[in-house]
């Protein structure tokens, strides 16, 4: 579906153009479009590398596993119904933990493995569970305590000041987080009550 949207978003930029007038505009965009992707690349691909190594390493050497352990008062609150033991809760910690660094694409590949262990233990394939909806939500909200992957960016582009959204990063993500985790501890509560009443 997202093909045909950005396919139709093309077609019709370009017919504006014609009839605009600014086919000008769309031929500097052409050539120095492709040019601005690739410095971006350049600036992101060496965090993602750096991150996502010392991410396996941590893994390797069980700190992930002593993390998950810390922040298991934490995920007994929002994922009651997985056992404290379970191998998603290792890569739900990964995943929490590069998104609090700012690096949210390195934190992608621990998203899908959290995802595909919660879809195993899944009883009907179909349905998402409300585990995998709360882990949804917090990837969605991460919380990020420093915007590693907005200060590249900003620095790429010749901010004078890249460090100076940290704080309102940190508050932004925060407060969505925790607004999500509240519509999603309400919305399960209501469709609770709701299947319980149509069992009735």
């Amino acid at each position: 579906m997202m093909n045909y949207l950005w396919g139709i978003f093309l077609v019709v930029g370009i017919i504006y153009s014609f009839f605009s007038g600014n086919t000008s505009i769309l031929s500097k965009e052409i050539i120095e479009g492709p040019k601005a992707i690739l410095d971006l690349f350049l600036t992101m691909v060496p965090l993602m590398v750096l991150w996502s190594g010392l991410m396996n390493i941590a893994k390797e050497a069980g700190l992930l596993k002593r993390l998950t352990r810390f922040m298991r008062p934490f995920f007994r609150l929002i994922f009651p119904e997985l056992n404290p033991d379970d191998e998603a809760l290792d890569y739900i910690a990964s995943n929490i933990t590069i998104n609090l660094l700012g690096i949210h694409n390195a934190s992608t590949p621990f998203g899908l493995k959290a995802m595909k262990c919660l879809q195993e233990k899944n009883p009907n394939k179909k349905v998402a569970t409300r585990s995998m909806i709360t882990f949804l939500v917090l990837n969605t909200g991460g919380v990020t305590l420093i915007a590693t992957d907005i200060l590249a960016v900003r620095s790429s582009y010749g901010s004078l000041n890249p460090a100076s959204i940290l704080v309102t990063c940190v508050l932004a993500t925060f407060l969505s987080t925790c607004f999500g985790l509240l519509m999603d501890r309400l919305l399960y509560e209501r469709s609770k009550k709701r299947e319980s009443s149509i069992h009735k």
